[in-house]
């Protein structure tokens, strides 16, 4: 699965001269958390509901409404956006943009196509793939099982399919030299799929 197939294309946009004040209105009334930056069609930082909120004044303030609107008309997006951005590419698999996101502590990623700015990909977005990945809306048996982190095992759980259908099959990592794996089985006798893995020697971990 490929980034371009799970973001959000021609996503909305400021430029660094646009006013916070605009900006916040852009989001609420596109119900967005992040606004890309661009000045003459190129990503120059990416600004979210968090970075304006934290721009203007606390409730605490003396100022009144008029001093606050007149302050905020005048603060701009390039003064409280994020930069350099972090970015993905359109053809980069999906789980190089879940690394990103993680390795920085970021939940939206802006994506790039040969430098041009065409999407944004978001924590939701993968949250969407990791349902798909998972086959959760398939239905089935769950099964997780432990095996020996070693060339052929796979063949095991692979022979006590039929007439079951393997629907999904993740990994969970590696502890002790031991490969955890979960994986969903549908279709005729699912339900003994679990036996059928313990008859090959598998340890099946549990079941739902």
């Amino acid at each position: 699965m490929l980034v371009k197939e799970w973001m959000t294309a021609e996503p909305a946009t400021v430029s660094s001269s646009t006013s916070v004040m605009e900006a916040m209105q852009r989001l609420r009334e596109g119900g967005y958390r992040r606004l890309p930056v661009l000045d003459e069609g190129k990503l120059i930082g990416i600004v979210t509901d968090r970075d304006l909120k934290e721009a203007t004044p606390s409730g605490a303030t003396t100022l009144s409404i008029y001093e606050l609107n007149y302050l905020l008309s005048k603060l701009l997006v390039g003064e409280v956006m994020k930069t350099p951005v972090i970015t993905v590419e359109a053809d980069d698999p999906i789980e190089r943009a879940a690394l990103l996101m993680e390795e920085h502590k970021v939940s939206g990623l802006p994506v790039l196509e040969r430098g041009r700015l065409v999407g944004i990909l978001t924590i939701t977005d993968l949250l969407r793939a990791f349902v798909l990945v998972l086959g959760l809306r398939e239905g089935g048996t769950r099964v997780t099982i432990d095996l020996p982190d070693e060339p052929g095992v796979l063949a095991k759980v692979a022979d006590g399919g039929p007439p079951s259908n393997i629907i999904a099959v993740v990994t969970a990592g590696v502890q002790k030299g031991r490969r955890r794996l979960v994986l969903r089985v549908g279709g005729e006798g699912s339900e003994g799929f679990a036996s059928r893995l313990e008859a090959r020697g598998v340890t099946v971990e549990d079941v739902r």
